[in-house]
């Protein structure tokens, strides 16, 4: 007797679409993007994307660099300021809070207070703090270079066709003054903790969602067909400022973006949903895409991740002996939220 399940294709049945299946052959998970080979593409978000961005430039795709540092830099070099990591320099953004916020400040819209952290007589952006090593000379430099830097946001979100955002995280720290949201906690890269000025926040399904339709809706306002592909970085929570244990608190903070994800994908025609977390964290690998340390994928698995995109796509030169260089120029030292790894490490 039939029933709604019979005759479904075989991607739709566990045992025959993950459990008779190696993790690089899975049928039907990679969607199919028009248009991407000749696109305008640009990426954020979290560490995660820093690899998507790396692969679009090595495979010949339309990648856009909008801050390009000067040709006296070694690559390397301008990957430790935070030239060429993302269409912009604007480092990593973590969370849909500071998309939003970046989408709002780049179109004059809004002008977070408290911006500018100071350490040892150096001044830092707050919001890119890890950009400078070591920070600027004053907070004159540090604002003019912002203005610059919002330019060029501003322009790539007026110009861009594709627009890839790794959603990374759910916690941050915001300023209790105008809620201004930063990639790090104040202390960990410059500046001091003061809970009278700071506050921990940890973003709701509710909260993410509407800070990501809203920042869609302001970019379309520029740019009517600007379409967005959406990531969930699969890398785990450095540490967390909630009282959970840090592999449940990870687990919240990646099924909130997963079902905002897909929500978004499900409502929007212009939004995509990429499943690099489930071909990472799902049960097919067994873990083998991980780092020993089972929080940062492996060049291995960033290296399988985008091999399925783009042969799915059917986009993008075989990246060859340069698929090699993913991890190091555009390893996790790029993220901030190692340097609370690194600090509890003992």
């Amino acid at each position: 007797m039939p029933n709604p399940y019979s005759g479904r294709p075989a991607h739709t049945f566990w045992k025959r679409a993950v459990s008779d299946r190696h993790f690089s052959d899975l049928d039907n998970i990679i969607p199919r993007i028009e248009g991407l080979d000749t696109a305008k593409i640009a990426t954020a978000g979290s560490c995660f994307a820093q690899h998507i961005g790396h692969n679009l430039k090595i495979r010949g795709l339309n990648y856009m660099d909008m801050e390009a540092p000067s040709k006296l830099l070694s690559d390397a070099a301008a990957a430790k300021l935070g030239y060429g990591i993302y269409s912009c320099r604007y480092g990593n953004i973590y969370t849909s809070r500071q998309l939003l916020q970046l989408v709002r400040e780049a179109f004059g819209d809004a002008k977070p207070l408290d911006t500018i952290w100071e350490k040892g007589g150096r001044f830092y952006d707050a919001l890119r703090p890890s950009i400078e090593e070591g920070g600027f000379g004053s907070v004159a430099e540090v604002r003019v270079l912002r203005e610059r830097h919002l330019r060029r946001v501003r322009r790539m979100f007026e110009t861009m066709d594709v627009f890839v955002f790794t959603l990374g995280l759910t916690e941050t720290w915001a300023s209790t003054q105008d809620g201004t949201v930063y990639p790090t906690a104040p202390g960990v890269v410059a500046g001091n903790y003061d809970p009278a000025l700071y506050e921990f926040v940890n973003l709701r399904f509710s909260e993410v969602m509407a800070d990501m339709e809203a920042a869609r809706a302001r970019i379309h306002q520029s740019n009517p067909s600007a379409r967005f592909l959406l990531t969930v970085s699969p890398v785990g929570l450095a540490a967390t400022a909630t009282e959970n244990h840090v592999l449940t608190a990870t687990t919240h903070s990646k099924s909130v973006l997963r079902a905002v994800a897909g929500e978004l994908s499900a409502t929007h025609d212009d939004v995509t949903y990429f499943p690099s977390y489930e071909i990472i964290v799902g049960q097919p690998s067994r873990h083998s895409l991980y780092e020993p340390d089972l929080r940062e994928v492996s060049a291995f698995g960033v290296r399988e991740v985008m091999r399925q995109f783009f042969e799915v796509n059917k986009i993008g030169q075989a990246a060859g002996p340069a698929s090699e260089e993913i991890d190091s120029d555009f390893g996790y030292e790029q993220c901030d939220d190692a340097l609370l790894t690194k600090e509890f490490a003992e």
